[in-house]
């Protein structure tokens, strides 16, 4: 067994993130496994030359929109995308990867939006991701990661009450969160560092609010509460930038 590094990055457009030192951030954070969430391609439009990795990447039917990628050293035994529901797998949001002795996935959740009117489509995503989550977790531990759009506590986000009926921070969201966790995974970064205050891994880009840290924590590592003993360290980049989000990293023994 060896400790492998795990990162997850919302780009936010990959091509755009290729002009802000991508390569750069990406040799840096030498990631066993790499996960993009809103890539915003089509299939053919970008090509990564990313030597010893294998790539998978989902892609949505809307152009310019949604879309994951996942670059592993090691190559899986399969690979599935989506989540085998097609009304939910036409924006190219999960990809699994199988390995000996787990599941590897990574996810871009569905926004609510403003005005909270995908918060309906939002629950009936959360039930079937859950789901999906729990059968694959009964054949071998599942480890997932991405922008979840949710800030599961108030401690998650810098203005709780300002923020209690926007996305991503309602009491539905949040309650799906909880009943993740209640399934048997863990939010990694709390479990090492449960009353850290102040890390965020996504700021919005108005109002200067990076340099002012004011910041929401959406991005995540979960982990299969079966692989409790094998974390090592959970850890937010907050100093790599080229996206309104930042990566987040896993360390675990695997």
């Amino acid at each position: 067994m060896a400790v492998k590094r795990f990162i997850s990055w919302n780009v936010n457009g990959i091509r755009a993130c290729l002009g802000k030192d991508f390569y750069e951030s990406f040799a840096k954070l030498d990631a066993d496994i790499f996960c993009l969430q809103e890539t915003k391609v089509q299939p053919g439009q970008v090509e990564l030359q990313l030597d010893g990795y294998h790539q998978y990447w989902n892609y949505a039917e809307r152009k310019g929109y949604s879309g994951t990628a996942v670059f592993s050293k090691e190559e899986p035994l399969s690979v599935a995308y989506g989540i085998g529901i097609p009304e939910h797998d036409t924006e190219g949001r999960v990809i699994t990867l199988e390995f000996a002795d787990y599941y590897f996935i990574t996810v871009y959740v569905p926004n609510s939006r403003d005005g909270l009117v995908r918060l309906d489509y939002r629950m009936e995503w959360e039930d079937a991701f859950l789901a999906y989550i729990r059968s694959l977790d009964e054949k071998k531990p599942v480890i997932y990661c991405g922008d979840l759009n949710v800030a599961h506590k108030e401690i998650d986000l810098k203005n709780p009450k300002t923020n209690r009926r926007n996305p991503g921070f309602t009491d539905e969201e949040r309650d799906k969160f909880s009943a993740v966790l209640g399934s048997g995974f863990i939010d990694s970064f709390r479990y090492f560092y449960p009353d850290l205050e102040n890390i965020y891994s996504w700021w919005s880009y108005r109002f200067s609010a990076r340099a002012k840290n004011v910041g929401w924590r959406i991005d995540y590592f979960v982990v299969s509460d079966k692989l409790r003993e094998n974390l090592r360290d959970a850890k937010i980049h907050t100093e790599v930038l080229g996206s309104d989000h930042c990566p987040v990293e896993l360390d675990i023994e695997l």
